[in-house]
């Protein structure tokens, strides 16, 4: 599974140079630095994001030479942080900072705190945010890619935004690099769009992608289907106290249900966070029945597959699970038929893999053929998909709005767009295809933000 943990550096900093009253005051920027690190731990420290301060690198806490930035990367680089946020309490020291960042290697976030008032004298503390262009300016002649935050009070709206984006794109990378996906069987014979590159993904971007044969995947569902029954009647159950049953479905749950600890073994076995499966020309026809209701409970669970072989949708969905630390659900409706009425709405659906908690009180939830059949909850979305063309990968990303639409099968979101013909050409057009993934709240910035730090993909977006 994703780990959404997420360990974060704090370095304020200030300028070395001989004490004199203005903007270089020592004091004052070592003040800002201690109030900056005790708010951040104060108000952004919980079960999944954690904290490594600069407590006894120096006698004041806060980096301002190069001996401080050698303490600085060894303990990041011991504690293993995820990402680095550089605050720049005076006018700040840029070639330590980028040192520290391109050190350490991992996302980095440079944020000047509001500088204060002047005095009646006309004097002048800080100039934190004057300094801030020297670092960034550093930070692009050494192609070190980094992230920013607005200059603000950091009890501000603005900084717990930024913040809180810099920890989703610090997750989002952290579990790209190196991502292990298991792909599940062969994809369906006409689905040529799903078609990927596998030495690519892992000479461009660490992935390992690992093979499960569809023998093995036969074998061990027959082997928990003999040997958990009692699992999978409590299974069944639940099965059925969430659906509209009919008479396919109903005497199938158990079956149903094997799929679920079969791919919990595909999960834990081959250590995979993310799965890419066959899922409805082969697993009927080899053991009799189908994995869509299977795939909803999962989701709900934590664990991410995506449909129809479509490995680049499994990367999108991990991608926007991340950008939410775990929070909310992603799932994976396809641009399917326009809505009749409204130009600017389309049917995003698929046959019945959306989680379960996800659905729209009070209207139809129904299981038809071992499928899901309800509507989504309404709400704002972020779409997206990951996807290339020669080599060349594209993060494309926008949102959504739940809109009202006709009854349909599957499980389904009726989305309206400010342009949906200009969706429409973007995916004919390509290299994009209709799969797309789908999470509640806006992560554009996040998304755009996340491939400053992957080499090779370029952020794009429909005009």
């Amino acid at each position: 599974m994703l780990n959404y943990k997420v360990k974060i550096g704090l370095a304020p900093m200030r300028r070395d140079v001989t004490p004199r009253p203005g903007i270089f005051n020592w004091e004052k920027a070592e003040e800002r630095g201690h109030h900056a690190v005790a708010y951040i731990k104060e108000h952004f420290t919980s079960e999944k994001v954690s904290f490594v301060d600069l407590e006894g690198i120096n006698p004041v806490s806060v980096m301002y030479n190069d001996d401080d930035a050698e303490c600085v990367i060894e303990r990041f680089l011991a504690e293993k942080v995820d990402a680095v946020f550089i605050i720049n309490c005076n006018f700040g020291n840029e070639e330590i900072a980028a040192h520290v960042a391109r050190a350490v290697g991992k996302p980095v976030c440079i944020w000047a705190p509001m500088d204060d008032s002047f005095l009646p004298d006309g004097t002048r503390y800080t100039d934190s945010q004057c300094g801030l262009f020297g670092v960034s300016r550093q930070m692009q002649r050494l192609r070190i890619p980094f992230s920013y935050i607005e200059t603000c009070k950091i009890e501000d709206k603005i900084f717990t935004e930024g913040f809180k984006r810099f920890i989703s794109v610090a997750c989002m990378v952290n579990n790209f690099r190196g991502m292990r996906i298991a792909q599940v069987g062969m994809r369906p014979k006409p689905f040529c769009s799903v078609i990927y590159n596998e030495g690519e993904l892992l000479e461009k971007f660490g992935m390992q992608v690992i093979p499960v044969n569809m023998a093995i995947i036969i074998d061990k569902y027959n082997k928990i289907l003999a040997e958990n029954d009692a699992v999978l009647q409590e299974g069944a159950k639940l099965l059925l106290s969430r659906y509209e049953m009919d008479d396919i479905t109903q005497p199938l749950l158990k079956k149903v249900y094997a799929f679920v600890l079969l791919y919990k073994w595909v999960f834990e076995t081959y250590r995979v966070q993310v799965v890419s499966a066959e899922c409805w020309t082969a697993m009927q026809l080899a053991v009799g029945a189908m994995p869509c209701m299977a795939y909803s409970v999962l989701a709900d669970m934590g664990y991410i597959i995506s449909c129809e072989s479509d490995m680049h949708g499994a990367i999108t969905m991990a991608l926007l699970s991340c950008a939410s630390l775990g929070e909310k659900i992603s799932f994976f409706g396809e641009f399917t038929v326009r809505h009749p009425e409204n130009k600017n709405a389309e049917l995003l659906w698929h046959c019945g893999p959306f989680a379960y908690s996800l659905r729209k009180e009070a209207t139809p939830c129904k299981a038809v053929n071992m499928r899901a059949w309800f509507q989504v909850k309404d709400s704002e979305y972020t779409i997206a998909r990951f996807d290339q063309e020669s080599g060349d990968y594209k993060l494309l990303a926008g949102t959504c709005k739940s809109t009202d639409g006709p009854y349909t099968f599957g499980t389904y979101l009726w989305a309206e767009f400010d342009d949906l013909p200009a969706w429409e050409r973007k995916l004919v057009e390509g290299p994009y295809i209709h799969h797309m993934a789908e999470i509640e709240g806006d992560y554009t910035q996040e998304l755009r933000e996340f491939c400053k730090y992957i080499p090779g993909i370029t952020p794009d977006a429909v005009e």
